[in-house]
């Protein structure tokens, strides 16, 4: 025991400046914690972990770990702040990768399933109070009808100028613009922006229903010049209703039935917020799938092109809306949310919708070409789009969550 305190002694460290155990049992149960036998001899475990830097580390490992404990958490905040352009490029990604999986999904119709648990979750986070907001901005609602089936599409006369071949790409581009608004997309967004989830909703679906009589009419008018093209409007009108108002209509009445599971939503809003971009972005996962192989065909100058005029596209509608909601924010709407109804209303009028136009594609049967060519620069296009709101909307978040701060500090 003599030689176990001299070798205490001698370390000087505070960490064994304890009382005494009240025993001898005690004192052998908490010497035998921090000393370790070496050779013949007891080494305290406090002297190994003192050794030279050069050996274990030191400092110097401490703060290599520190940095990429830093990293790492940084990492996570990007990744968390940017969920949904890293799962569609995920999904782009995986498409290129193993279009078999993607291909596989298309045949059990995963991305009509995706379409309708996006739109249960908007029911499930709708809240009453949100539709008065929705009815109270009728106003830009209405607009927001209007530049969806009435002004956007005439955006496709300029687009049939361009020459590209195959001419499909143009065509099918023009055809786009014809197409009411993104069924999920603009939806999502709105809510991860803080916007008018309600009037984005209704906006959404009576585009998308009122799009099935204005759909052959601008087609017939600004791509087949003048030529009539049967259009499956009673398919289109039931699959509607079946992948938007059915599981809308689901989700709001499981929320009004369990309280308890309404305030579990609400409380886990940016949980359910990630699994509806996970949703999304399943859908360009399987069109870039299927249409892989005529991706590679095309000329990649003539692809790049075509993805170029799609980005235009986007940017010129963006513009356009902006300034008319400028306008009319300013002549009509002086209420306190007419910022959140506005975010709402140029997310979902600058969108264009992808599966509608599939579908139209597909019930054409090679009218105007061939049907992957059509489908292909769109989805680019609907990628696109996508993508650029959703930097837009961090952008406005980055900004919104700036200024609470710089108030909370004032």
């Amino acid at each position: 025991m003599a030689t176990i305190a001299s070798i205490l002694a001698s370390t000087q460290n505070s960490f064994f400046c304890l009382r005494e155990p009240p025993s001898p049992w005690s004192r052998s149960v908490v010497l035998s914690r921090y000393l370790e036998p070496c050779g013949r001899g007891w080494i305290p475990r406090s002297i190994r972990a003192c050794q030279s830097s050069d050996k274990l580390g030191g400092g110097g490992g401490i703060l290599a770990s520190a940095k990429r404990l830093h990293f790492g958490k940084e990492l996570i905040n990007f990744a968390s702040d940017n969920f949904l352009p890293l799962a569609l490029v995920s999904g782009v990604g995986l498409g290129f990768a193993n279009p078999s999986l993607g291909c596989l999904a298309d045949k059990y119709s995963v991305s009509k399933i995706s379409t309708c648990g996006i739109f249960i979750i908007s029911g499930l986070t709708l809240r009453t109070e949100a539709i008065g907001a929705a009815v109270k901005g009728w106003p830009l609602g209405i607009f927001g009808l209007i530049s969806i089936l009435l002004l956007t599409p005439s955006f496709s006369r300029l687009i049939m100028l361009v020459q590209l071949q195959p001419p499909e790409l143009v065509t099918g581009l023009a055809m786009f613009c014809c197409m009411p608004t993104t069924l999920s997309s603009g939806v999502a967004l709105t809510h991860l922006a803080g916007g008018n989830a309600a009037l984005a909703l209704a906006v959404t679906v009576a585009s998308n229903l009122l799009g099935i009589l204005t759909i052959p009419f601008w087609v017939s008018r600004y791509i087949a010049g003048g030529v009539g093209v049967s259009f499956p409007t009673d398919q289109l009108f039931r699959s509607l209703i079946i992948t938007l108002l059915i599981p809308l209509i689901i989700g709001k009445v499981i929320r009004e039935s369990f309280k308890g599971f309404a305030n579990f939503v609400d409380n886990n809003r940016k949980l359910f917020s990630k699994i509806n971009a996970i949703c999304l972005s399943l859908v360009p996962w399987i069109q870039v799938s299927r249409s892989r192989s005529l991706l590679l065909s095309v000329k990649p100058k003539v692809f790049l092109a075509a993805v170029g005029i799609g980005i235009l596209l986007h940017l010129s509608l963006l513009a356009f809306n902006a300034l008319s909601i400028r306008i009319l924010t300013g002549v009509t709407d002086s209420s306190k949310n007419s910022k959140q109804n506005a975010t709402a209303v140029l997310l979902v009028a600058s969108q264009k919708t992808l599966p509608v136009m599939v579908a139209v594609v597909e019930q054409l049967r090679g009218a105007f070409g061939e049907s992957g060519l059509l489908v292909l620069p769109c989805v680019a296009a609907h990628l696109n789009q996508i993508m650029i709101d959703s930097i837009l909307v961090n952008l406005w978040l980055r900004k919104d969550n700036a200024s609470s701060s710089d108030v909370k500090t004032a």
